[in-house]
């Protein structure tokens, strides 16, 4: 990965656990806690694609494992993000452009419900059965439910730092594109040249004004005579 990801996805990854932990965490809501790690590492996996979005997800749930009150096994975490991260990095757009909410929409509730399933299964084979006690269907729900109602005051805005700082090459070719489109468009249409060949028409245009100014000429030395 770049160093201006690195960068840019240490400090998002660091300031949602802050505030998961010390705000949403919390809330003290009924049924799961809204995953706003989750929904940084889903925002970033859909500009980086599956590699940048496996690595995102491995380095934030490591962090979510060592960071306290984490009451499980290390790695645990890691390995599920690791897992959501690279399949919703297969979600990116090929043009790196969302035509719609939908999309994203879809991988937000597909990865909470995953993520979910993914814990409380690895959390199985370790012995940890609390997503038991609690009922796995409510858990599921309720996550996917917030992770919804706050992915789109996180997701969008996450994505266009995520461009921003990756200095998205193919944002400014098509706006590029798109003005150089508009300006010979508005010049052909109101000059009634064409750009490739402007030198062409002025010179034509000259040879024209020259070809009047002398039959002008003519016309008038023939009257006075």
């Amino acid at each position: 990965m770049r160093v201006n990801r690195i960068l840019l996805s240490s400090a998002l990854i660091v300031v949602a656990l802050v505030l998961q932990v010390s705000v949403l965490a919390r809330l003290h809501l009924p049924g799961a806690v809204p995953d706003l790690l989750l929904l940084t590492v889903l925002g970033l996996a859909l500009v980086y694609g599956h590699v940048g979005g496996a690595l995102v997800g491995f380095g934030a749930g490591l962090l979510a494992d060592l960071a306290p009150p984490a009451d499980h096994a290390a790695g645990r975490y890691a390995l599920v993000l690791c897992v959501i991260g690279y399949l919703a990095g297969l979600a990116k757009p090929e043009n790196g452009r969302l035509k719609s909410a939908t999309g994203p929409m879809v991988v937000v509730v597909a990865a909470a419900i995953g993520t979910t399933l993914l814990y409380a299964g690895v959390g199985a084979l370790v012995g940890d059965t609390a997503a038991r006690h609690v009922g796995l269907p409510s858990l599921l729900f309720t996550a996917a439910l917030y992770d919804l109602l706050l992915a789109p005051f996180v997701v969008p805005g996450i994505m266009a730092l995520a461009r921003r700082a990756d200095n998205d090459p193919l944002a400014e070719a098509g706006s590029a594109a798109k003005s150089a489109d508009i300006s010979s468009g508005w010049l052909s249409s109101g000059t009634g040249l064409k750009i490739g060949g402007q030198r062409g028409g002025l010179g034509s245009l000259k040879t024209k004004a020259r070809t009047r100014t002398a039959r002008v000429g003519r016309i008038k030395g023939v009257k006075r005579l």
